[in-house]
């Protein structure tokens, strides 16, 4: 009886904080609520608290942060193959040929956390894989080794724009490219504001090189053996034989279609819809936030 009390406080004391957050319309969910200067929708806020409360980090765990479409699936088959290369070497019945990444390197507050669940990580063999969408703010401070990914603002918009759409309920309809690019410059979108996000990791790159290893979409892209030995080496891993692509049928074990998480990956896809009008909008709020800092996207 003890412990249904204290769920129930630990339940109400979720429901005020709710009620006491600043909150917009979401992209995806009906809200998305404003919690230590980011923006989350009410399940994901849920799985945040509960991580930030009962996680508790290794020396040796590697975190990999993104902001979501920022190249998350793609980075989680990179640092996945690396670190289990002995155990999985590159054949037929890896683990990646019949699993999505997200299943695979599980995200902290999205899976491992969620509906108040307090998983036993204890039994998990070190060094451990996570992933979040958790701002600098946010995150444990005791994490050693994460990794951040950024890309382009105008790319960043478009993908996270049609990614949403695709997981909108039928009965909320399509998210209009000008509501939803108002709300991203305002810096109202899922895990937001990016820009945010993103100089906050960077920075703490140039501060603490060994424990943050910053990448950029967009080179990962344009040098992909390069920046693939950058982050072997980060991890201390031995660099693996080349990966052929791999397509994922099926669904996660949340619900979502595998499908919705991949796209084309191609940089520049902005151009195909955004106006001039747009695109200058967007370039000035890049320029505000980033001015001084000495990063470039």
């Amino acid at each position: 009886m003890a412990l249904v009390g204290k769920e129930e406080v630990v339940a109400q004391e979720f429901k005020d904080l709710i009620f006491s957050l600043p909150k917009e319309n979401g992209w995806v969910a009906s809200y998305l609520y404003k919690y230590q200067g980011f923006w989350h929708p009410v399940r994901h806020l849920q799985g945040i608290i509960t991580c930030q409360r009962h996680f508790q980090a290794r020396d040796s765990d590697v975190i990999l942060i993104t902001t979501p479409k920022l190249g998350t699936t793609r980075l989680k088959v990179i640092v996945f193959t690396l670190m289990n290369r002995m155990q999985y070497p590159i054949a037929q019945d890896h683990p990646l040929h019949s699993k999505n990444p997200h299943d695979l390197v599980p995200f902290l507050e999205h899976t491992l956390y969620v509906d108040n669940q307090i998983p036993d990580l204890s039994s998990m063999n070190s060094p451990r894989l996570f992933a979040t969408h958790l701002s600098f703010t946010s995150i444990p401070r005791n994490l050693f080794r994460i990794s951040d990914v950024s890309l382009n603002p105008k790319d960043t918009f478009v993908s996270l724009w049609q990614f949403c759409n695709r997981l909108r309920p039928k009965e909320m309809g399509t998210h209009s490219l000008g509501e939803a690019f108002d709300m991203f410059c305002r810096g109202v979108s899922i895990a937001g504001p990016v820009l945010d996000h993103v100089l906050d990791y960077w920075k703490e790159s140039r501060e603490s090189p060994h424990k943050v290893l910053f990448l950029k979409y967009d080179d990962m892209k344009e040098n992909p053996t390069v920046n693939l030995r950058r982050i072997a080496e980060f991890l201390e891993c031995p660099f693996p034989m080349r990966k052929k692509n791999q397509e994922w049928t099926g669904k996660l074990s949340s619900g979502e279609e595998n499908k919705v998480f991949f796209r084309q990956g191609k940089v520049g896809d902005w151009k195909n819809h955004l106006t001039i009008e747009t695109v200058e909008k967007l370039d000035k709020i890049t320029e505000q936030k980033l001015s001084g800092s000495r990063l470039v996207l």
